[in-house]
């Protein structure tokens, strides 16, 4: 499913993004995980579906991000959890560059699922 175009919302410039270290942001009262890795940028909701925890804290690899509590990882491509105590999926969301450089927007859409 793709969203809208006017539904996309700067989350952060690319230049903010350290590789394979999650950025937390707020958008339209959504938390959201945005991660620069292996050559692209996605954006996952920020809590943990096992816990009230967030996700940001955690670490990247393998494209997956791990919850700092319990050890549960998601793939940051589908939200699917690799690894128990999680076993429901995160939502992850739509996103776009805009731009080049450091300065490239990154554009999340919160209002729909990828």
């Amino acid at each position: 499913m793709t969203a809208d175009a006017s539904a996309y919302v700067k989350a952060c410039a690319l230049g903010d993004l350290e590789e394979d270290t999650p950025k937390r942001v707020e958008l339209g009262g959504v938390p959201v995980a945005v991660v620069r890795t292996e050559g692209e940028v996605f954006a996952v909701h920020d809590i943990c579906s096992h816990a009230n925890v967030s996700l940001s804290e955690g670490e990247v690899e393998d494209c997956r991000i791990e919850c700092w509590l319990h050890g549960s990882s998601f793939d940051l491509r589908t939200g699917k959890p690799s690894g128990l105590p999680a076993t429901r999926p995160i939502p992850v969301f739509p996103v776009k560059i805009e731009g080049d450089g450091p300065g490239a927007a990154v554009l999340v859409s919160v209002t729909q699922e990828s």
